[in-house]
């Protein structure tokens, strides 16, 4: 094969699967590259067939779902698509597990379940594990199996904490792409991910690849529509026709990929101060709309010294269409939150700047509020962006998908923390 864009110096071939090469970069440290072949496969390998172009069509598809996880905060080993063909990935040691999340019982479930029908819908999604052992066709393994069978990969060893990681992880990840796949008006059945140990940073990152084999896709979730390699498995028998088939629907995904990225839904913030003496903490309300992705403007309005001023300004963002959470900043006797909430329909959060010696005194001009309003106080200005993230996360997959990227990573962070203050008192 041959490199398209910036040519590479390979190494030496580090790993070659059913579907993909993987080689040393000498002129990358600590990376590898992946490159993916033309070859279909099933059963592990039972049935494969050469189809022209699956390389590309996946390639893209890897690129964009890793890319997607990457911008919400999951940690990946995905650094940058290279060529039609090959992206760039930090190397890691793969821990031989498949981590599978199902959000509706079909496939191998069914046959190891008898008695749930087709169709059986898992709350919250239910994760399962499978060793890689191609000759034992991939035995399922329990957790106590994976922390008795002692792993250690690029020095670190697998045990609970490491489990639980991964665990926690392959249900944010599931969470985050079921949701980026529902503005296609597709559903995303279930999916199939491994993780590695990365070797510079020793720590557990989603790796190998998230292509049109790792999940099953059912546009309008009906399962006779489906786009994924499942086409593939319930082929009777292998034909040119059915295999052009097969590529339609691998077009098919390869194609809408790449809208996962984008979102039709806007949203903005807008912070109303009523002094330019709390521009500090207006300034940390924008920084952390930022790591949202929400665009976030700043203005200073009195509602006591200025209530007609104050209206003309909420006017102007109402008049624009797009969907605004104005945030009122004012310490002391707080009448902005209040004035705001009383006169529109869009959301309004009170993040009153407290001052040492008034500030108990000052926060319950935000709290006691005439009937007919509702505008919710929050002493933290981050915690403010976070308020407006979640009412726009309702209909931004992209906006969501960081909230829950979030929530994983400041679960992950606790776990280590315990594992480490054990191990310091051990």
């Amino acid at each position: 094969f041959f490199l398209t864009s910036l040519d590479l110096k390979l190494g030496k071939k580090v790993n070659e699967g059913k579907t993909k090469e993987v080689y040393e970069l000498p002129d990358i440290p600590g990376c590898v590259l992946m490159q993916s072949k033309d070859q279909i496969t099933a059963g592990n390998a039972a049935r494969k067939d050469r189809m022209e172009g699956k390389a590309a069509i996946s390639n893209t598809t890897t690129s964009c779902v890793f890319q997607l996880l990457q911008e919400a905060g999951i940690k990946t080993a995905f650094v940058r698509k290279q060529s039609d063909t090959a992206f760039i990935a930090a190397h890691c040691e793969m821990i031989p597990i498949e981590w599978v999340c199902r959000r509706i019982a079909t496939g191998s479930f069914l046959k190891r379940h008898p008695g749930v029908k087709e169709g059986y819908k898992f709350y919250p999604p239910k994760i399962e594990m499978f060793y890689k052992d191609d000759a034992n066709n991939d035995p399922q393994w329990s957790e106590e199996q994976i922390i008795e069978a002692k792993f250690c990969f690029a020095g670190l060893t697998i045990g609970q904490t490491e489990v639980d990681i991964m665990a926690h992880s392959t249900q944010a990840i599931f969470e985050i792409l079921e949701k980026a796949w529902q503005p296609q008006n597709c559903t995303l059945v279930d999916l199939k991910i491994e993780f590695g140990v990365n070797m510079l940073t020793k720590e557990i990152v989603l790796a190998d690849v998230i292509d049109n084999d790792s999940w099953r896709l059912w546009p309008a979730g009906d399962r006779s529509q489906q786009k994924d390699k499942q086409s593939y498995r319930d082929l009777k028998e292998v034909t040119p026709e059915a295999l052009q088939m097969v590529k339609r629907n691998f077009e098919w995904v390869s194609e809408r990929v790449e809208l996962l990225l984008k979102t039709k839904s806007q949203g903005r913030v807008v912070v109303l101060m009523g002094s330019s003496s709390d521009l500090s903490h207006c300034e940390k309300i924008k920084k952390a709309c930022a790591t949202f992705g929400i665009p976030c403007e700043l203005r200073v309005t009195s509602a006591h010294k200025g209530p007609d001023e104050t209206l003309r300004i909420k006017a102007e963002y109402e008049g624009d269409g797009i969907p605004t959470v104005f945030v009122a900043v004012a310490g002391r006797s707080n009448g902005l939150g209040p004035v705001m909430s009383g006169n529109t329909a869009y959301p309004v959060v009170n993040c009153p700047p407290l001052s040492a010696d008034w500030g108990t005194q000052d926060v319950w001009s935000s709290l006691r509020l005439p009937s007919g309003l509702s505008c919710p106080t929050t002493l933290s200005p981050e915690g403010a962006a976070q308020f407006a993230a979640q009412i726009f996360g309702l209909n931004n997959h992209l906006v969501w998908a960081k909230l829950r990227s979030n929530m994983l990573n400041t679960w992950i962070s606790l776990k280590q923390a315990d594992k480490k203050l054990r191990e310091c008192s051990l």
